[in-house]
């Protein structure tokens, strides 16, 4: 584990709610809040001033909503993670967050146990989903596609795995023995079979249809 702790931005609408957080959170001798936002144009200025590893995002916040401003963060450079943590799991919510980009959609009575860990995964660039919301997210992607359910390839497979752990196109590579071109050719071809357009959705995506 770095010595250097995972810093963490709060983005809530509700006092109450960060300071439950915050308090769950710092007993984490790994994690460190850095910032709280009380709406969405606050998380965008809270992360510009501190440069934090992930966002914790609620969805529903007066001004910008959650989904705005995943959208503006992962705009960033460097972009945190951004982890929606929210009690709302209805099919729109879900699917407007994966469009955003965020890595990780969680909600609200999730064991502190499993935030943190949670937290630590979308830190080290892999998907998190609770799972109702991956159950929720494939109903509707079967649903989308008519029940048709997307062949990916053991090779395609095997690079989505790579990239939900985190792993950069050199590293996917490196470790399948193949180029890079070959591994952007490979998430090329699974970004048309998922109907997707980057690789969190496509690891979303594939995680939530039994794929991965």
């Amino acid at each position: 584990m770095s010595d250097t702790p995972i810093r963490l931005v709060l983005a809530d609408d509700h006092p109450v709610v960060r300071e439950g957080l915050r308090g769950m959170l710092e007993t984490q001798p790994d994690l460190a809040v850095v910032a709280e936002a009380g709406s969405g144009e606050e998380a965008l200025a809270a992360c510009r001033a501190h440069r934090p590893d992930v966002v914790l995002m609620d969805l529903r916040m007066p001004g910008m909503d959650g989904v705005a401003a995943t959208e503006l963060l992962l705009a960033e450079r460097p972009p945190p993670r951004v982890v929606v943590l929210t009690t709302y799991e209805t099919d729109t919510d879900i699917l407007r967050a994966v469009e955003a980009g965020a890595a990780g959609y969680l909600l609200k009575d999730i064991a502190r146990a499993d935030l943190a860990e949670s937290i630590r995964s979308a830190a080290r660039g892999e998907t998190v989903l609770a799972p109702s919301v991956a159950g929720k997210l494939a109903e509707r992607l079967h649903r989308g596609r008519g029940h048709a359910q997307p062949a990916l390839s053991d090779r395609e497979v095997a690079v989505l795995r790579l990239v939900a752990q985190g792993k950069t196109n050199a590293e996917i590579g490196s470790e399948l023995h193949i180029s890079e071109a070959t591994v952007k050719t490979h998430l090329l071809r699974t970004f048309a079979k998922l109907d997707t357009s980057d690789r969190t959705a496509a690891v979303t995506t594939a995680m939530a249809l039994g794929l991965l």
